[in-house]
């Protein structure tokens, strides 16, 4: 959307478009066209009720959440090693 205006979407328009997303043999670039929405958008909603439904299994087990949290502190790990590298990498470039 060029203007620089947001539009908001509602609740229920959000968990329709995400359950069309994970139920629809459409690829999700061609939801989020059909709906009038940002491919990064619903890409981040989906990501937003993944992370949603994790939580909410997790409150029920511990042992689980402990599992999620330290899979996604591994993930992040990752990512900063991987920056660190790419920050090197273009100083050294830079010179």
């Amino acid at each position: 959307m060029g203007s620089g205006k947001q539009r908001l979407f509602t609740k229920e328009f959000r968990a329709e478009a995400v359950r069309l997303a994970l139920t629809s043999d459409q690829p999700d670039s061609q939801i989020a066209k059909d709906l009038g929405v940002g491919f990064s958008t619903l890409k981040a909603w989906i990501q937003r009720h993944r992370e949603a439904a994790l939580v909410s299994q997790s409150k029920d087990d511990p042992a689980r959440e402990l599992k999620r949290l330290r899979r996604e502190n591994q993930l992040l790990r990752q990512e900063r090693d991987l920056l660190k590298k790419a920050a090197v990498f273009f100083a050294k470039e830079s010179r």
